[in-house]
């Protein structure tokens, strides 16, 4: 029999339109069947809009799971659950969303594609990152360890 190992990955989530706090709840539950088993999940940080103008403020979370997919894998299933719940790229930049999920981490690699980079390059710049993560790190230290090993 095939051992199968698990990825441990940090995922960010924002929603800065209409029903906020139920957008990240869908996607939460979306990531739960998809994805993998939830290991913990931040509290709902508030920020503003990051890398563009918007009235619109965001509602900001992160989360750690357990996945036995890829990183492409992993990166095909949050395009698929961004996309089920109605996000449409529609300019090549940022802009307002209904759903935005981002990995941040995938065990300690380091990915370089045209697809997909991890770590995420902007993490330490933003704070709607790096509040949540440093609550995750409060609540199990050795997810310290995890990140800056």
């Amino acid at each position: 029999m095939e051992k199968v190992s698990l990825n441990r990955v940090l995922l960010s989530l924002g929603s800065n339109l209409g029903d906020k706090i139920e957008h990240l709840e869908k996607a939460i539950e979306a990531i739960k069947v998809s994805v993998g088993e939830l290991e913990y999940i931040s509290s709902h940080y508030y920020s503003e809009p990051w890398g563009f103008q918007s009235e619109n403020e965001f509602v900001n979370l992160c989360l750690t799971c357990f996945t036995k997919l890829t990183p492409t894998e992993l990166l095909e299933k949050i395009k698929e659950i961004e996309a089920s719940m109605g996000r449409n790229k529609s300019i090549s930049g940022y802009e307002d969303r209904c759903i935005d999920i981002d990995v941040i981490f995938y065990n300690q690699d380091e990915i370089q594609s045209d697809q997909l980079t991890i770590p995420h390059p902007h993490f330490k710049n933003r704070a709607f990152v790096m509040i949540p993560l440093q609550e995750i790190i409060n609540k199990q230290d050795s997810f310290y360890h995890f990140i800056n090993s």
